[in-house]
């Protein structure tokens, strides 16, 4: 292995500590995340996540700071890269246009790339609510705080 993967991903909470959350279904396996993904060539990390946002979620977002950017090995689920993940907080710039599931998995139709999108109060967030390790490592890092 001698490539990186560089993933950027937001993490967007509401008024009520609630935080955004994806479930997805691509390559046969079900997984959940933060919204976001990977960056492309040429590409620098604000726009990767601006555009990410834009793809998955039809979402203008801003930038507020950065929360954590991967300190450990982990190597990619789905090929053989190693995996370096950047998170942003952020803040969505106009009303949210989606349809919020309560269920896990809880997608409407068929094929083989579904996504549906939850919130959860922050407070209640488990590392095992998300299926990556650092994806769980951040959920730690988000539950250390003391949300109002």
């Amino acid at each position: 292995m001698n490539r990186i993967n560089l993933r950027i991903y937001g993490l967007l909470i509401n008024g009520n500590n609630e935080i955004f959350i994806s479930d997805e279904q691509e390559y046969g396996r079900r997984f959940t995340k933060f919204p976001g993904g990977g960056l492309e060539q040429g590409e620098g990390l604000i726009d990767g996540l601006k555009r990410e946002f834009l793809e998955e979620c039809n979402m203008e977002i801003e930038i507020l700071s950065h929360f954590y950017t991967t300190d450990f090995y982990v190597k990619s689920a789905f090929n053989d890269t190693q995996v370096i993940s950047v998170y942003y907080l952020v803040k969505n710039l106009k009303p949210i246009d989606l349809v919020f599931k309560t269920k896990v998995f809880d997608f409407d139709g068929e094929g083989e790339c579904l996504q549906a999108f939850r919130w959860v109060k922050v407070n209640d967030l488990k590392p095992d609510d998300v299926t990556f390790p650092i994806d769980k490592h951040v959920v730690k890092l988000l539950t250390d705080i003391e949300w109002v």
